[in-house]
């Protein structure tokens, strides 16, 4: 998720960089940067949103089994961890 983040920044730096040599000034090149580099990192950088996409998914699919688990627990659903 840190790489795709730092990859849309970059883009936005890289369209305010450019603006900036046709001597535009920076926050009008700034503005223009995030609402032209935002939409396009969606088509950019599309293999790297899927792959947040997935490990986001992955990650609630887990943290869901898990919440599942403690639940039936609490409930009493099945028995206790360990035996003593």
């Amino acid at each position: 998720m840190t790489l795709y983040v730092l990859a849309r920044l970059g883009l936005v730096a890289v369209v305010t960089g450019a603006l900036m040599l046709f001597k535009v000034p920076l926050l009008p090149a700034l503005a223009v940067g995030v609402v032209v580099a935002l939409p396009a990192s969606l088509f950019l950088f599309k293999g790297l949103r899927q792959r947040v996409a997935a490990g986001l998914n992955e990650r609630q699919e887990q943290r869901r089994a898990e919440r599942d688990k403690l639940r039936s627990e609490l409930r009493g659903d099945e028995g206790p961890l360990t035996q003593a």
